[in-house]
């Protein structure tokens, strides 16, 4: 083995394993918490006060956009639209007749023009008159599920109370936060596989939808939207996650961990040089169970001890023995 000296293998020398450092593929990950959020999610409310007349939903019902939800008290506003309904089409039949006799002469223009202002203005009449009685019927602004129903029928409902809740829940938004370092290398569409205590040894797929735009400056993160699908509505709004971002894959110099010589908070390695022990300097990067990235201080070249550190000093004679291979298992050829 290069290095290795008939000095270095006589009795005194130390027997020890080394291997040469690997390029391996290594995806970068970053770990992180979020918080489930439903795609869309509103409180449905009431825009007046008046008694609940009927209820068209069942609690947890899935309802589709449009669909009549609850109908308040709407007599006394039906009887206003009746009102100007009848307004309107008095004034309009005034006007339409004034138009002939404007014809012949037997009309001004400014009596024509005031029997058609006061048209208009029933005409407004009528259309405030239809929003007050639509204002009594609540429908669900998109398809979604309802939650907990909080009024009875015969209740008094007053303007902002929460009847119910409505979430669309086919897809959920997953909000998180990774710190700002990690921005140069964010882009929408990273993977993202996040877990839930709720449901041990599962993982969900989803992508990252968008990056906020700022940077929070009291903690130095950017804040991250990730679209996970939820056909199964297993996924609820408010839920904890863990999740992992693969932010992309390349090529990183891995060594297996048992060959890292910790000292206070620096890293040392051993070579072998010229059948003896030399301490090397390391700067490590990521760790994954049982390996860990050298970002510098070594070359592929070169010959690591990974079993026997214990027993060497710098300069200590050793006596190389082949590594197992296994030590780095899936290694790249270099």
């Amino acid at each position: 083995m290069p290095g290795a000296t008939p000095s270095a293998a006589g009795s005194r020398a130390t027997a020890v394993i080394a291997i040469q450092p690997q390029l391996k593929q290594f995806a970068q990950e970053v770990e992180a918490l979020g918080t489930v959020r439903a795609n869309e999610s509103v409180d449905i409310t009431a825009k007046v006060a008046d008694r609940v007349t009927a209820i068209h939903f069942r609690e947890g019902q899935q309802v589709q956009k449009g669909q009549l939800l609850i109908e308040l008290d709407s007599t006394e506003a039906r009887a206003d639209l009746a009102a100007a309904e009848a307004a309107y089409t008095d004034s309009r039949s005034q006007y339409n007749r004034s138009q002939e006799l404007y014809q012949t002469r037997a009309l001004s223009e400014a009596q024509l023009e005031q029997l058609q202002a006061t048209l208009l203005a029933n005409e407004a009449r009528v259309a405030a008159a239809r929003s007050r009685v639509n204002d009594r019927r609540i429908i669900a602004p998109f398809a979604g599920r309802v939650g907990l129903r909080n009024v009875s029928l015969g209740g008094l409902v007053n303007p902002g109370e929460v009847i119910t809740t409505l979430d669309d829940l086919s897809v959920v938004k997953l909000d998180f936060s990774v710190p700002e370092v990690f921005l140069s290398s964010l882009q929408p569409g990273l993977s993202v596989q996040a877990s839930s205590t709720a449901y041990p040894g599962e993982t969900f797929e989803g992508r990252v939808a968008s990056i906020d735009t700022r940077i929070d400056p009291t903690t130095r993160s950017v804040a991250i939207r990730a679209l996970i699908d939820n056909d199964d509505k297993r996924l609820r709004p408010g839920m904890f996650m863990t999740l992992r971002l693969v932010r992309s894959e390349g090529l990183a110099l891995m060594l297996p961990e048992q060959a890292i010589v910790p000292e206070n908070d620096r890293h040392f390695v051993y070579v072998v040089d010229d059948g003896r022990a030399r301490k090397r300097e390391v700067a490590l990067g990521r760790r994954r169970p049982g390996e860990v990235e050298i970002l510098d201080g070594l070359t592929t070249e070169q010959h690591v001890i990974v079993e026997g550190t214990i027993n060497v000093r710098d300069g200590t004679p050793v006596r190389v023995q082949e590594g197992d291979a296994a030590m780095l298992d899936g290694a790249l050829p270099t």
